[in-house]
């Protein structure tokens, strides 16, 4: 399916001038946006806030056959879970599942994230992690897990990591392990020095070995990881939030499956931002989205994509251009994101995020956008 480009998709140029030699974290190279936000025919309220409900902090699976969709998410912001919808229809309209799922999901704490998970045999389970078991200082990592396509749910024991949030991305090995990742503070707690670990399963799922810590900097607290592989799956690449925001996000890379990483060192400006979270395009390109957190950036605060090539991460290149997806009305600079991302067969990627949606009284909601790269570079300029 194709849309018709809208008034409000507008190319928009930042005015940004060129950085002084004491502001390195400036950008030198303009990148254009790309604005969709204010096309609605594109959006989809999967659960819409009111006065008194916030919906917060979505991830999505999109299952193989490129038309099922799964979304978890938790209600107020870092709260506790509950929400689940499925689409069949690649994102155009959601069901709520909320009944099916165990009453002590409800008890589960802070941005859940659901994942597809083979163990050594091929059979297929879906997980959906969360922070925390109760309040803060309860278990960490409880889950819940499906055995049957999402149909039936039960409730699993924690896995007992202490974290802020639970996995924000876990990565298929080549010997078929997955690695997952996560960030915490001392004591597991939110607060500074953050640092990134990592952690292996083997069985798709039920047990994971003693997490291990991949990514720690000094001055600056990596985060919200997100892993994914080269085009030519030689590579993991871990893209991560840098929560002073004081400069750019951060990447670091591992040629041996994750057993090493490279040192983190910043990306480009247009990558700058909280919970990277993307997909390759039927091209090769990536198509990363986040909350914008780049400094004297025109979208700074709202939900953006970043679009270019592998490379371009890898060089430390700005890329091809940004998207600016969704509009935040929140009183709060920075207070959505946290999406997810999914590439269907067609090439439309259905991107997912909390977002206070429009003005006035009610809170954030759970929205999806659809678009193309077919319709995003039309209006782009030439590279």
């Amino acid at each position: 399916m194709r849309w018709l480009l809208s008034l409000s998709a507008l190319l928009l140029v930042a005015p940004l001038a060129a950085p002084a030699a004491d502001e390195p974290d400036r950008p030198a190279v303009q990148l254009p946006v790309v604005d969709l936000s204010g096309d609605s025919s594109r959006h989809v309220v999967i659960a819409g806030g009111t006065e008194e409900v916030y919906q917060g902090h979505p991830t999505t699976l999109l299952m193989p056959d490129g038309k099922t969709l799964f979304c978890v998410w938790c209600i107020d912001h870092g709260g506790a879970a509950g929400p689940m919808a499925r689409s069949d229809d690649g994102g155009r309209s959601w069901t709520r599942l909320d009944a099916q799922l165990p009453p002590g999901f409800k008890a589960h704490q802070n941005c859940p994230s659901i994942y597809r998970l083979l163990d050594p045999q091929g059979v297929e389970r879906l997980w959906v992690f969360s922070a925390a078991l109760g309040k803060r200082g309860g278990p960490g990592m409880p889950s819940i897990m499906s055995e049957d396509r999402g149909k039936a749910w039960r409730e699993m024991p924690p896995l007992n990591f202490p974290c802020v949030m639970t996995f924000s991305s876990i990565v298929r090995l080549n010997d078929g392990r997955y690695l997952g990742l996560y960030h915490r503070g001392p004591g597991g707690e939110d607060r500074a020095p953050l640092e990134v670990l990592q952690t292996i399963t083997a069985d798709g799922g039920f047990t994971w070995s003693e997490p291990e810590v991949v990514a720690r900097v000094a001055g600056k607290n990596p985060c919200e990881p997100f892993a994914f592989r080269s085009p030519d799956g030689s590579e993991l690449c871990c893209l991560m939030r840098e929560n002073t925001h004081q400069g750019r996000s951060l990447v670091m890379f591992s040629r041996d499956e994750g057993q090493s990483w490279s040192t983190p060192v910043d990306t480009s400006w247009g990558l700058t931002g909280d919970r990277h979270m993307g997909v390759y395009a039927e091209d090769g390109r990536l198509v990363i989205a986040f909350r914008d957190q780049a400094i004297d950036s025109p979208t700074k605060g709202h939900f953006v994509a970043w679009v270019g090539r592998y490379e371009d991460i890898r060089q430390n290149q700005p890329g091809q251009y940004r998207i600016k997806l969704l509009h935040s009305h929140a009183a709060r600079v920075g207070d959505c994101g946290y999406p997810g991302v999914e590439g269907l067969p067609d090439g439309t990627i259905v991107a997912t995020t909390y977002v206070k949606y429009r003005p006035g009284p009610e809170k954030h909601s759970v929205v999806s956008t659809r678009f193309t790269l077919a319709e995003t570079d039309a209006i782009a300029p030439a590279p």
